[in-house]
């Protein structure tokens, strides 16, 4: 059976792309003891304040018609932002070739738990990143398993 994430997205995306919308990502997660549904849209040109709104008119009977969740939960409709948390293949395949943050669960054995660089390559099991601060070519890509990856996100230079 698939996830919540899963349902919703398919559930949603139809209605958000009708308003002219890209629905970038789904996430329920629990917070402390309440839990959440984030609906993460995006467009060209950004998302305001008024976007939100008006996907949030547009998908609230939805979710309640499709009563995917038992528990009561906090609807977020919002921007991905401008550094984004890159959880999906579709995210990883528009950022190859640009600059990424990525943190592990725990230290390498090269006892670093964050790297950053450009996004090379990935497949299912890892992603190949060029490291910006290395000299040798050969120390220049490290290749980390998606099993160690906690986050990826993009990087915004200020």
């Amino acid at each position: 059976m698939a996830s919540i994430e899963e349902r919703v997205e398919k559930l949603l995306q139809p209605i958000i792309e009708k308003i002219g919308y890209d629905l970038y990502d789904v996430e329920y997660a629990k917070e402390g003891k309440n839990y959440f549904l984030r609906i993460l849209i995006d467009k060209p040109n950004g998302i305001d304040l008024e976007d939100c709104e008006k996907v949030n008119d547009a998908i609230n009977d939805k979710l309640d018609e499709a009563n995917y969740i038992k528990e009561q939960y906090f609807l977020e409709v919002s921007s991905p932002g401008i550094e984004r948390i890159l959880r999906k293949d579709k995210h990883l395949e528009q950022n190859t070739g640009k600059e990424i943050q990525v943190k592990l669960f725990k230290k390498d054995e090269n006892g670093q738990k964050e790297y950053q660089g450009i996004l090379q390559e990935f497949n299912e099991e890892k992603i190949m990143i060029e490291i910006n601060n290395k000299e040798n070519i050969e120390e220049n890509q490290i290749t980390i398993e998606r099993k160690n990856i906690a986050q990826i996100k993009t990087i915004y230079h200020w």
